[in-house]
């Protein structure tokens, strides 16, 4: 089994795994272009919702089969998460597949779950709580693998229903539940309980945590994957669009407040460490993209988004690879500007 010791030749990354349906795939790409690296170690991984399940594949394939391992492992997952989707009524339209669209957006069985979910809860449209993803997670992870002490350390953050606060699952006891609770969105699958508490997607509270892997690390290398794009220019103007430009907007903003955090730690304990962040992207890409095709599980759609997260990983290394371990490649400053639409000094100032 690998070891999670570091040489002085290997550089350790903190991998934060955005959440975002489908859209993961993307983030399956960067993690297979970055396994190709060999001084590049993952001892640190936070997840949230599709970024969990991501995050727990990798980490239980590195644990029993090193990189090729999580290479294959995050493969097989994928590829079943597409075939268990062909059964499905939730595919693209022929107009849709003619016009090059991955939307689902002329799907009219599409409109009808969509209405559907704003009209009759989770509880009574799927009273016996089924979950497509239950088996699958058992059977494409290795959760003694995960939760053994070779395995990297994994961070799965849900929403607590009732406190509305984060809790963050990791070993030794990550279980399938707690991966299922992480992606739970509360208009399409029941609070899952866990410990008396029930929980939803953490994607509210947390997109990913970034957190633990701040506060676990004196030094440290943070890549932030993002499948969730910061910035929209169009203006939403259907109830669908305005909803998943709400969820973007409620999800991104617990992330861009640890972003903060995690520079201001800098600022305030230098002691502590350095935190370097960096940051693999497709936003003008993603941005094309309907809300409605984070549903669309098609083969050929998953292998476009790992194509593409192989790309943006491999000009990412290119550009930056050699900042690893040195200085951070990823400007929050100017991109808090932007969002701000001016300077930020105040973020200079301790508190």
């Amino acid at each position: 089994m690998p070891s999670n010791t570091n040489t002085e030749s290997e550089r350790p990354v903190h991998l934060a795994l955005q959440g975002g349906g489908s859209h993961g795939a993307l983030a399956w790409g960067v993690l297979d272009r970055l396994l190709e690296e060999d001084d590049l170690t993952f001892p640190a991984i936070s997840g949230t919702s599709a970024g969990a399940m991501n995050a727990a594949v990798l980490a239980a394939g590195l644990a029993s089969g090193g990189p090729d391992g999580a290479k294959r492992a995050l493969g097989d997952f994928w590829r079943d998460v597409s075939l268990a989707g062909s059964h499905s009524p939730l595919q693209r339209t022929p107009s849709a597949r003619m016009r090059g669209s991955w939307s689902l957006d002329d799907s009219p069985f599409y409109h009808w779950f969509d209405m559907l979910s704003r009209m009759v809860s989770p509880y009574q449209a799927n009273p016996t709580g089924y979950h497509p993803l239950r088996a699958m997670l058992a059977d494409h992870i290795d959760f003694e693998a995960l939760n053994s002490d070779v395995a990297p350390r994994v961070y799965i953050t849900a929403t607590n229903v009732r406190t509305g606060q984060p809790r963050v699952f990791s070993q030794p006891d990550l279980t399938v539940d707690k991966l299922l609770a992480s992606a739970a969105l509360p208009f399409m699958f029941a609070a899952v309980e866990i410990d008396g508490d029930a929980f939803w997607d953490g994607g509210y509270v947390g997109n990913p945590a970034l957190f633990p892997l701040v506060l676990d690390a004196n030094d440290c290398n943070l890549l932030l994957v993002q499948t969730n794009p910061f910035v929209r220019h169009e203006l939403p103007t259907t109830a669908r669009d305005i909803t998943n430009r709400l969820n973007e907007i409620t999800f991104n903003s617990s992330l861009l407040k640890e972003l903060r955090l995690a520079r201001m730690r800098q600022i305030v304990r230098p002691e502590a460490g350095e935190v370097r962040l960096h940051r693999v992207h497709a936003d003008a890409e993603l941005t094309q993209f309907s809300p409605s095709s984070k549903l669309n599980v098609e083969w050929a759609y998953l292998r476009h988004l790992f194509e593409r997260g192989r790309s943006h990983a491999d000009r990412f290394l290119t550009r930056h690879g050699d900042d690893i371990g040195k200085r951070a490649s990823f400007d929050l400053s100017s991109v808090l500007e932007k969002l701000m639409d001016g300077p930020i000094e105040l973020m200079e100032a301790a508190p």
